[in-house]
């Protein structure tokens, strides 16, 4: 199991839209081989920056996501509304403690 950390700087004023057309990919993700989890985090000491952590299978299995037509629909709107390249480091998973939650049925 591998984790991605994606480290993105916006340009001012683009949060919002950005954030929207992420929340749009990652409701598309859950279908992708592979795929184990994902978050969409915020610095709380950086309004426009944004870390994208996603856990996968493998590399290979990401890689056939960022094939994927819904993907490479949302990365033109996403590079956008970038001020700069993104950055990717990948972790190789020693440990995952995480609780499964289901939230519906707390809803």
């Amino acid at each position: 199991m591998v984790t991605i950390m994606t480290d993105i700087r916006l340009k001012l004023g683009a949060e919002s839209q950005w954030d929207s057309t992420m929340r749009e990919r990652m409701s598309k993700v859950d279908k992708q081989p592979g795929w184990i989890s994902g978050q969409l985090l915020a610095p709380a000491d950086q309004p426009h920056a944004r870390v994208i952590v996603g856990t996968w299978n493998s590399r290979d299995d990401w890689q056939r996501w960022h094939d994927d037509p819904v993907f490479a629909r949302t990365r033109r709107t996403l590079d956008a509304l970038a001020a700069e390249p993104a950055r990717h480091a990948w972790h190789e998973v020693v440990l995952d403690a995480s609780k499964a939650r289901d939230l519906d049925a707390k809803g």
